[in-house]
């Protein structure tokens, strides 16, 4: 095998990995745009949570958690007023930044309907609209928690429901250390208390008991729920879910919005220290029962008119409370960002089920949360994530270097025998076999490694893309700034050279066919640029097909990568600068000649003189 088809192996195997990641991983997918449905209808009751008939209550004519058809959709502030409220406000300045929560609990119906994150803006503008989670019955897009009883069966008791006017004891606003107390009396001697706790990041704690102040007993069924109505938009990559996730028993179930809507309904019985939601790229809204907590879970999608809805629910066990007793329930809901110390921190904390899941580390975690804590590590000494990544690429550079070392050295002595390689073509012109024959001795008498020059680019393809998933699922990467122009490291680099860096005020991204081709910051042309020098460093290759692809490489390259995160777009072009530079030394150290000034030159002579 000759050096010139080692090269092409090399580049060869280094474009097929691209094309595979692009095929399988959405390097270059498009988001998918789809509809959310404009939201008609307000919510109607469900069926409650099935169960068997011995343990459970027979499945009454509509689930919690929906109301009655609503024929118009009202705007999110109008939709807010319908009800009085209890606010939420953890809200605090940390490092001169505004955090924590802003929202309210609806008196009427007592759910958690309406939280915005204040730490999360909308874009990279600090005064831009706060991301906004939970949202009532009769806006745009309802995503809410309920919480309640459920009757056994054969029993008529008067429960509070979606349309309950609970009061609050007291006044304030719930927030860290300040709990809120809302109470609901039947007129049939059962008396509701609901306790509504938060800490300082994203979980509420709610304990419901039920106080029999008549003369016989009753038998209620504790559960909960998050209801979601209409399809929310999804990115659609296969490297990221997003939709109705739990852990409920000893596997983790992760259910698409489209798969939901064909099956209806999945049901998991007898489950303990489980959780179950929703979760998106960013954000999540999840129930936590307590760990000992016996349930029965399910996800389910239905239909309010033309409205799409779906749920995530449980039922825990019966509560016997006798006259004068008082029957108990504790549960808690997770709703906010998913940042990875307060995902793991809460798994820890509270003992929950592989609770470090809710985050989509993938099928490769034991390489993509690894290189997020050294990246992250180096942030908390540096204060920028951009130069942790430069930091963390030198790291790898230095723990590869030994492998490198070889492979550059085993191409260096195959540079410095192509005088031999040519005069084995000239003595047997004819003779493939036989010119094979006394290469791969030559290989071997001179100690080199004919398939060498492949593993710099082997090595480096678990870096890449433990690198590209940490930059594209982590919160912490999002609106996260380097310097200049780069103010999220997680986006594409916002400059295009074809519309002159913003001087031309057109979007050229929206031209048919080639439009998606008109999209080249500044940041993929250095990244270009590096890959042309390091091709430059090595000799041309002889063949004019050898040379055409090695000419065209870097170009074809400095497109693909020009709609990837900057964050990777970075790594990428300071990791060739380090390989030229590393190359160079280890080239001269085994006597190979240095051909990138003479390629540079040779380069810019043709031009000239074309």
């Amino acid at each position: 095998m000759s050096d010139q088809k080692n090269t092409i192996l090399a580049i060869a195997l280094s474009a097929l990995v691209f094309i595979v990641w692009q095929y399988f991983f959405g390097f270059s997918l498009q988001e998918k745009q789809k509809q959310v449905a404009q939201q008609q209808q307000q919510a109607q009751q469900t069926q409650p949570p099935a169960a068997p008939a011995e343990t459970r209550p027979a499945a009454p004519g509509q689930l919690p958690g929906t109301g009655p058809a609503q024929t118009t959709e009202v705007p999110r502030d109008d939709a807010l007023a319908k009800s009085p409220r209890v606010l939420i406000d953890t809200s605090r300045i940390v490092n001169g930044k505004e955090i924590g929560l802003k929202g309210s609990i609806a008196l009427t119906g007592g759910r958690l309907d309406d939280l915005s994150l204040l730490q999360y803006r909308e874009t990279v503008e600090p005064n831009s609209p706060a991301i906004i989670l939970l949202s009532p019955s009769g806006s745009a897009h309802p995503f809410y928690a309920e919480f309640g009883w459920v009757p056994a069966a054969g029993t008529n008791v008067k429960l509070p429901g979606e349309d309950t006017q609970w009061k609050q004891e007291g006044s304030g606003a719930l927030g860290i250390g300040r709990p809120v107390t809302l109470t609901w009396d039947n007129g049939q001697g059962l008396e509701f208390r609901r306790t509504i706790s938060i800490d300082d990041r994203y979980m509420f704690s709610l304990r419901d008991d039920v106080v029999n102040k008549g003369t016989t007993g009753v038998t209620l069924y504790p559960y909960a729920l998050i209801s979601r109505h209409g399809v929310p938009p999804t990115l659609g990559y296969y490297i990221l879910f997003e939709g109705l996730i739990g852990v409920l028993g000893d596997k983790l179930q992760e259910v698409k919005y489209t798969d939901i809507e064909k099956s209806k309904v999945q049901e998991f019985k007898d489950v303990k220290n489980g959780w179950l939601g929703f979760t998106d790229k960013y954000w999540a809204a999840v129930l936590v029962p307590q760990t000992t907590d016996r349930l029965d879970a399910k996800m389910s999608s239905g239909m309010q008119g033309n409205v799409r809805t779906f749920q995530t629910d449980y039922l825990l066990d019966a509560r016997n409370i006798a006259p004068g007793a008082t029957g108990s329930a504790d549960a808690r809901l997770f709703a906010g960002a998913k940042e990875v110390a307060t995902v793991n921190g809460y798994e820890r904390e509270l003992g929950l089920n592989r609770f470090k899941l809710l985050i989509d580390w993938g099928m490769f975690w034991f390489i993509t949360q690894p290189m997020f804590a050294v990246i992250d590590y180096f942030f908390r000494l540096v204060g920028n994530f951009g130069v942790a990544i430069l930091i963390v690429t030198v790291l790898v550079k230095l723990a590869f270097f030994p492998l490198a070392n070889k492979s550059y050295a085993s191409m260096a002595k195959m540079k410095a025998v192509q005088p031999q390689m040519a005069a084995l073509r000239e003595r047997y012109p004819d003779d493939k076999v036989k010119q094979q024959q006394e290469m791969m001795e030559l290989y071997k008498r001179e100690k080199i490694n004919p398939v060498a020059g492949c593993l710099p680019i082997v090595i480096q393809i678990p870096v890449f893309f433990s690198l590209y998933k940490v930059l594209f699922i982590t919160i912490e990467m999002r609106h996260a700034p380097f310097f200049g122009w780069i103010r999220d490291l997680s986006a594409p680099d916002p400059t295009n050279i074809f519309t002159l860096f913003g001087m031309i005020p057109w979007e050229p991204q929206h031209l048919p066919v080639i439009g998606s081709f008109l999209v080249l910051g500044i940041w993929p042309l250095i990244m270009g640029v590096t890959m042309w020098v390091q091709m430059k460093l090595n000799p041309a290759p002889p063949d004019p097909t050898q040379k055409m692809i090695f000419d065209w490489m870097p170009v074809i390259f400095t497109f693909m990568l020009s709609n990837f995160s900057a964050g990777l777009v970075i790594y990428w072009a300071w990791n060739n600068t380090l390989s030229v530079l590393q190359q160079s030394v280890i080239m001269h150290k085994n006597g190979a000649k240095i051909e990138l000034f003479d390629n540079l030159k040779a380069t810019f002579a043709k031009k000239k003189k074309a």
